[in-house]
């Protein structure tokens, strides 16, 4: 059950690390996992014990054989016997052995997975929560700018109007200066004019 699920896990790694669209630097990080677990000391010296132990047995069922081969039909069933029991022995700790390393490769390849996808998740966190602070400072800041702008526009609307209203009653002032220097002319004028008219009379 633990092997199919190992296979199943690793398919699934595989086939979402030739989908995505980092997967190259996903694979690469996955092997270097991989490569460590594999360098790391207790697979190591599972893997050996398990190869030292086929070596280390090897002779043992060699010896057995031939020793079966000589002896008597009656014996030779016998040392077969023992030669068999013998093989299925080792068989046994071959495929436990082998069973322990798959086993404590899939659960170190589930926590890679495991630390893997927590990392992406914390990164997607912080790059949304980076995305929604810089949206809430830009929008601040349109408003202080959008406020400021309008107090620039009102400040500029009054000095204009205050602007218009003294030049209108300075226009009005000089209008009326002029009006009042224009009638001073003509009085002056008509006098001037009605006393050369006295002086021909």
């Amino acid at each position: 059950m633990k092997r199919k699920l190992f296979v199943v896990g690793v398919g699934v790694a595989i086939g979402y690390l030739l989908g995505s669209h980092a997967g190259r630097e996903r694979y690469e990080s996955m092997k270097a996992q991989a490569i460590k677990l594999w360098e790391n000391p207790r697979v190591a010296k599972t893997r050996l014990d398990v190869e030292a132990y086929a070596r280390q047995q090897a002779p043992v069922i060699r010896e057995r054989a031939e020793a079966a081969a000589r002896a008597v039909p009656g014996t030779a069933r016998d040392v077969a016997d023992k030669v068999a029991g013998t093989a299925k022995d080792v068989a046994d700790k071959t495929t436990t052995a082998a069973k322990d390393v798959a086993d404590k490769t899939a659960t170190t390849a589930k926590d890679v997975a495991d630390k893997v996808a927590g990392t992406a998740k914390d990164l997607a966190d912080k790059t949304t929560t980076a995305a929604k602070d810089v949206a809430d400072k830009s929008v601040a800041t349109a408003r202080d700018v959008a406020g400021k702008a309008t107090d620039v526009a009102t400040d500029v609307r009054r000095t204009a109007d205050k602007v218009a209203s003294d030049l209108r009653e300075r226009g009005e002032s000089a209008v009326d200066n002029v009006v009042v220097t224009a009638g001073k002319a003509r009085e002056e004028a008509l006098d001037v004019l009605d006393d050369e008219d006295d002086q021909q009379s």
